[in-house]
């Protein structure tokens, strides 16, 4: 029987601001190193940080709970200038966060 993935669960956030900020700025030099930098990015960060500050603040400490969030915020986003979804912006998110904790986050020992 297979077992469930455990849920990731982030220390309550002391300074949600600067956590976003810090957020805001890895997620704009991912996307940068992507592909081409594109102006886009830095608005895709920053809205993406937004809704994660908003989220801490409202006491969400669940990675994926957070990474849900961010999906469903991000399609209101205008992507039509960027090469991203909403579903890339929030799993490199995901990807950022788990790294920042220490965790592996590719599958299979890859």
């Amino acid at each position: 029987m297979t077992e469930p993935i455990p849920a990731i669960t982030l220390l309550p956030a002391s300074d949600p601001i600067q956590e976003g900020r810090w957020l805001q700025q890895n997620l704009h030099q991912w996307l940068d190193s992507q592909f081409i930098p594109e102006a886009v990015n830095q608005k895709i960060a920053e809205r993406a940080a937004q809704i994660f500050i908003r989220q801490r603040m409202e006491g969400e400490n669940d990675l994926g709970s957070l990474v849900l969030a961010i999906v469903t915020e991000m399609q209101a986003f205008d992507f039509s200038k960027s090469f991203y979804g909403e579903f890339a912006i929030a799993n490199a998110v995901s990807d950022i966060l788990l790294e920042s904790l220490g965790i592996d986050n590719k599958c299979c020992g890859q």
